[in-house]
């Protein structure tokens, strides 16, 4: 039998390897704790951005697949990430590009006029002042509308042209500069008609000499001439009906225009003899210049 003594140490040792156990098992709860709340106040890990080349590839992959957004949002992200890269300058220019394709004409001008407030030495200059003119353009408006784009799309479209004059984009710029100018007179047209049709013919003429004077390489001046004859005419003044015709057979001797106005004077009995006979077949040459004899004379 354990004398008192032994049994004494048996219940302290046993108390000690209690109180270790406690111990282990409280210290085990304070970390597992601390690591429950360090976890609360960490940030979560960033993904990993590829690299300026990458992205800007990725974009380029997206543009030729016709995935025109997503291509905006990887030149977007390059710039971001990368702000100092030999890609970002293509990026931004590239941004603009792919609103443009998006049809996000007012997205793409203040994407492109930045990146020509950016780089304007840029060796792409030109076609991001060509692109800018083609936002505007792609927004002209029928004739029945306001033109006010149409104006804007000329502006843009004449820079290119002054600023790289031997360029390909001048070349084309050239070609809807002609397209511009033949609309803005469609639209002149279309208002002096209807101005000659409420008798206000004093409007209608300043809308028919508008066109004569301002865009005589359009398609419309043979008609704003037969025009200016009737309302001529209308308002009694005879010489600048014939003088008006007299021109019109000039320049435009095979013209519709030129058989409706030489009628419209025989009719008022104002034909002599140096009014010619309207030309009925399709002439072996090319129409000769504009207004040889001069259309100032006429007033």
């Amino acid at each position: 039998m354990p004398s008192s003594t032994q049994r004494h140490l048996e219940v302290s040792s046993n108390g000690r390897g209690l109180i270790l156990k406690a111990t282990a098992v409280s210290g085990l709860l304070l970390l597992s704790g601390c690591s429950l709340f360090s976890h609360k106040h960490e940030k979560p890990a960033i993904p990993k951005t590829a690299d300026a080349e990458t992205l800007y590839n990725y974009g380029i992959d997206a543009l030729r697949s016709g995935r025109y957004e997503l291509a905006g949002g990887e030149f977007e992200l390059l710039q971001q990430n990368y702000p100092y890269s030999g890609f970002t300058g293509n990026a931004e220019l590239m941004e603009g590009y792919s609103y443009y394709l998006q049809g996000e004409y007012a997205l793409s001008v203040q994407q492109l006029e930045r990146y020509l407030q950016l780089h304007p030495t840029s060796p792409d200059a030109a076609y991001a002042f060509y692109l800018r003119a083609l936002c505007y353009y792609e927004q002209i408006a029928d004739v029945q509308r306001d033109q006010q784009g149409t104006v804007e799309a000329l502006n843009a479209l004449e820079e290119v042209i002054t600023r790289f004059p031997q360029t390909s984009y001048a070349r084309d710029a050239q070609l809807k500069i002609d397209l511009c100018r033949d609309h803005l007179a469609g639209k002149e047209m279309l208002v002096g008609r209807w101005y000659q049709q409420q008798r206000n013919y004093e409007a209608a003429m300043t809308r028919y000499q508008r066109v004569v004077q301002d865009y005589q390489t359009t398609n419309h001046v043979a008609e704003a001439l037969e025009r200016l004859v009737e309302v001529y005419l209308a308002l009694g003044l005879k010489n600048e009906a014939r003088q008006t015709a007299s021109v019109l057979g000039y320049n435009y001797p095979d013209s519709q225009w030129y058989r409706y106005a030489y009628a419209n004077l025989r009719e008022s009995k104002l034909l002599s003899d140096d009014f010619k006979q309207p030309i009925t077949q399709k002439p072996t040459s090319k129409p000769r210049g504009f207004f040889t004899r001069a259309w100032h004379s006429v007033f």
